[in-house]
């Protein structure tokens, strides 16, 4: 496909804005069940009048559904997959894999896209993608140039990339902060964005999980060439003028039109201080940080009205071909073709002879001319005429409307995406409490004492001689294929060749990257944290993909993780501090170098609240004050397999206390949490 322009339309005025300043595809919400449940979004009927008005235009449209979704709103996603199917619209934007499943079995047909927040980063992770039905991939904002052609390079997927538009600090599909700190979940579209408020460097003040917006419209062509098809702007929550000067000047990049006041606009509509390439560009650290201060607020009050002079009427997009026959004794016909379809338009009435003076053909050619007011204009025109003839101007403006109002029916037109009721049914999954897993974010944390830990979970940096060790106490051994796979494919890849004949028998995986690696590493695969499975189709699509086992997301409740169906071993994490944010610009080296953070060092909230972060393998972990706790609530663990120690910034002795305590079912004392299990993440 060519280059696309894709837009944000968060409202009906935002998706005219996109359409008329020249955007190729937008993609919106429905009032339910995507990650910005606080833009407008649109209704069933507002939906279809948005595909139709798009679809007349030559405009695609997708829908997101990009979201964790319960068993209990399963209703509400087949409904809004059936209003996508009804209304035509072009593809889904997907997050959760069960109700991925779920699409490929009610309409098959229907293309469907895997949403950034499917953390996928390596071609690795598009090979799974691929397999799972799949057409496109909407890459991480966090990929260099070099990390995309990579990718692209290997695969026929179409890739999309974020062009324009807010930062977020963490790696879409990897950020529990919102909801761990407030109940309001990113990953279920509505984060509070609690990034945006200061966080200091131990206990300094600052704004260190606030990055600029990104801008890459000039870089257009390098993005094309680099491999990526579809280039996306951030923005379903901002106004139509910004998303006009966003997409005007992608046009104008595309073109390779200077207009320095668009671009001089686009920032003053809405940035934080400024822009950054950043990521693209491989060029990270403190230039990439910025907040909303009080001149960016300003600047967009000069600049509004002439933005909005660029979408307020229709602008003629589409081309179109007409043909008139104006001769003796016949009707006249016009006949228009635009995008491969043709149509023609025939009058009630004949040609008269002209008693002054006749029509001639620059006379016709002006008059069949004028679509003004249309998302049409004439390309070419043809014309086969019988000179000393003359029809009422009311005659040829009457065939002309005619023929683009069946022009653009035809345009509109599809064939209906069939839709098939679904099938399954949830099937009742009943356990108890069996084992208790333990993994170990470094490797000098593993304590001698293992007693009760029937599965060990090292980090791929783990020696040889711990895994044979461990292997001989008789410990199942898995290693962690790090969240931020990003460029280290290949590294993981021969790592775990070399810990498998080392005794490693299982590889724990927190994206489908990880999938992808363990499978050519030639190891089974247990789903571990990050993979987001939320639900009993996500729980039977692991199964599915051969997974061992799965761990269940940190923000499901218990008492619905208790009613989860499928047949896989599941388990929960019940101890250890809660990563809040992956992020691949470390927050603390925005103000100290890795010499002077000696690997302590925390983000001190404006109430004085520290969260450490932890660093490897090129990423940071930004971890939540506290330790979950859930020692004394194993009675509640209904229909649960095992649950997980998950130890970060713990020293070896530390770990070892934890262990005993755990295994005494030891009450939380103060400085605990017991995470969202008790309470409902909206």
């Amino acid at each position: 496909m060519g280059a696309e322009i894709l837009a944000p339309a968060g409202s009906i005025e935002s998706l005219k804005a996109a359409v008329r300043c020249g955007a190729n595809a937008v993609y919106l919400g429905g009032k339910a069940l995507n990650a910005r449940r606080n833009a407008s979004n649109f209704s069933e009927a507002e939906l279809a009048e948005a595909v139709e008005y798009c679809h007349a235009r030559n405009v695609k449209v997708y829908l997101t559904l990009n979201t964790l979704v319960s068993d209990s709103e399963f209703e509400t996603a087949y409904d809004a997959v059936k209003c996508a199917c009804r209304a035509n619209a072009d593809a889904l934007i997907l997050q959760d894999l069960g109700l991925a499943a779920a699409v490929r079995r009610v309409c098959p047909s229907m293309p469907v896209h895997a949403s950034t927040q499917m953390s996928v980063q390596s071609i690795e992770g598009i090979r799974k993608l691929e397999e799972l039905g799949f057409s496109r991939a909407v890459l991480p904002r966090e990929l260099s140039e070099r990390e995309i052609i990579a990718i692209s390079s290997q695969t026929n997927m179409e890739l999309e990339y974020f062009v324009h538009g807010a930062l977020c600090m963490c790696v879409s599909g990897q950020c529990l902060m919102s909801s761990v700190l407030g109940g309001r979940s990113g990953n279920r579209g509505l984060c509070a964005q609690p990034c945006r408020l200061p966080f200091g460097v131990n206990g300094k003040g600052g704004n260190n999980l606030s990055l600029k917006d990104l801008s890459l419209t000039d870089e257009l062509h390098r993005l094309e060439k680099a491999g990526v098809c579809s280039f996306k702007i951030e923005g379903r929550m901002k106004r139509p003028e910004y998303v006009a000067a966003a997409v005007t000047a992608c046009k104008n990049s595309l073109e390779n039109k200077k207009d320095e006041e668009i671009n001089q606009s686009l920032k003053a509509v809405f940035s934080r201080s400024g822009f950054t390439k950043g990521y693209f560009e491989g060029k990270l650290g403190s230039e990439m940080f910025g907040t909303r201060r009080k001149e960016d607020v300003e600047g967009a009050g000069g600049v509004l009205s002439g933005l909005q002079r660029l979408y307020d009427n229709e602008n003629p997009l589409i081309p179109v071909e007409l043909n008139l026959i104006f001769k003796e004794n016949e009707p006249v016909k016009l006949e228009a073709s635009a995008l491969g379809i043709s149509v023609c338009a025939v009058s009630e009435t004949y040609p008269e002879k002209a008693r002054n003076k006749p029509l001639d053909r620059d006379g016709l050619t002006q008059r069949i001319s004028k679509c003004g007011g249309t998302q049409f204009y004439a390309d070419k025109i043809n014309i086969e005429f019988t000179e000393g003839l003359i029809a009422s101007a009311g005659t040829i403006n009457g065939l002309r409307r005619t023929a683009l109002e069946l022009l653009e029916k035809e345009i509109i037109r599809r064939e209906k995406i069939p839709v098939f009721e679904p099938e399954h049914t949830f099937k009742p999954y009943s356990s108890e409490l069996k084992s208790t897993h333990a993994r170990f974010f470094r490797e000098e944390q593993i304590p001698e004492n293992l007693d009760g830990i029937s599965r060990v979970i090292l980090p791929v940096e783990v020696s040889g001689e711990t895994v044979e060790k461990l292997c001989g106490m008789g410990i199942e051994t898995a290693v962690e294929i790090p969240s931020a796979v990003f460029s280290n494919s290949d590294k993981y890849i021969e790592k775990l060749k070399e810990l498998k004949k080392r005794g490693v028998s299982l590889a724990w995986v927190c994206t489908l990257d990880g999938v992808g690696i363990a499978e050519k590493a030639g190891l089974p695969f247990a789903s571990g944290f990050g993979m987001n499975i939320y639900n009993s189709l996500s729980v039977e699509e692991i199964k599915r993909m051969g997974g061992k086992d799965c761990l269940l997301s940190c923000e499901i409740s218990l008492s619905d993780a208790s009613r989860l169906g499928g047949d896989l071993p599941r388990g929960i994490m019940t101890y250890g501090r809660i990563p809040l944010m992956l992020t691949r610009n470390c927050p603390v080296k925005n103000k100290l170098t890795c010499g002077e953070c000696g690997g302590k060092s925390v983000l001190t909230d404006r109430m004085g609240i520290d969260f450490p972060v932890v660093c490897k393998n090129g990423a940071s972990f930004v971890l939540n004050s506290v330790p979950l706790w859930l020692a004394d609530k194993k009675n509640e663990l209904r229909n649960i397999d095992f649950d997980l120690l998950y130890f970060t910034n713990e020293s070896k002795d530390e770990c070892d206390g934890i262990i005993i305590a755990y295994n005494n079912n030891e009450k939380a004392g103060v400085g605990f949490t017991r995470g969202l299990y008790f309470r409902k993440v909206l």
